[in-house]
């Protein structure tokens, strides 16, 4: 399996807990992305650590896949280097799109809606994303597709469902001029996909942005 890596090429979305880097595996566009060692943690422990998220995130994109989302597909995965590679999605991140002023209203409103039902359709899957920010979200051209969920959970609680919305809510705040509206054009999307207690995970994300709010 050889992976051929141009080792310069970092994608701008690096964060602190791992870096990323477009590359090829077997001739096919790719990602890389590897979790790096933190000098404040003992060696043992940090390794644990790093290993254990790596494994997490390989699990949910392959159960997120599994409950109808698309999600990259992992080629491959490197638990001595903590270290996966997958698939590089063709598209836009939706931060591209919603900042783009040559990007119709109507566009962005049906890309709103398509992502509040993938949403739904995640969490009827049992799953949490933890970081959904339009960083995050890929449009294909034909469908919504989640490319990070190193941050989310098989086991989630109420909270987590909430606070996925409420980090849709603030991502919106920053990237749209009439924020209010298209979070509600959301909302009617997330109802569509989420066939269990979406009601109560709004009612959730509103109690959250009450508590950031008068924090």
């Amino acid at each position: 399996m050889e992976v051929t890596s141009p080792g310069t090429d970092t994608i701008p979305s690096d964060g602190a807990e791992a870096t990323v880097i477009r590359d090829t595996y077997l001739g096919l566009p790719a990602i890389r992305k590897t979790r790096v060692p933190k000098g404040y943690r003992a060696e043992a422990f940090d390794l644990k650590i790093r290993t254990e998220r790596l494994r997490m995130e390989v699990r949910l994109l392959r159960e997120a896949r599994r409950a109808g989302i698309h999600t990259p597909f992992v080629f491959d995965v490197d638990e001595v280097s903590c270290s996966l590679v997958m698939e590089r999605v063709p598209g836009r991140t939706l931060t591209d799109l919603f900042t783009d002023p040559e990007v119709p209203a109507e566009d962005v409103r049906q890309r709103v809606h398509d992502l509040g039902r993938t949403l739904g359709k995640l969490h009827s899957g049992g799953i949490s994303h933890g970081d959904l920010t339009g960083s995050n979200v890929v449009w294909t051209g034909s469908e919504i597709a989640f490319l990070d969920l190193s941050m989310g959970s098989r086991t989630p609680e109420l909270e987590d469902f909430g606070i996925d919305l409420h980090l849709v809510e603030e991502d919106f705040n920053t990237l749209l001029p009439d924020a209010d509206a298209a979070f509600e054009e959301f909302l009617r999307g997330y109802q569509e996909g989420c066939t269990k207690d979406a009601k109560r995970n709004i009612l959730r994300a509103r109690e959250i942005k009450g508590r950031v709010r008068y924090s």
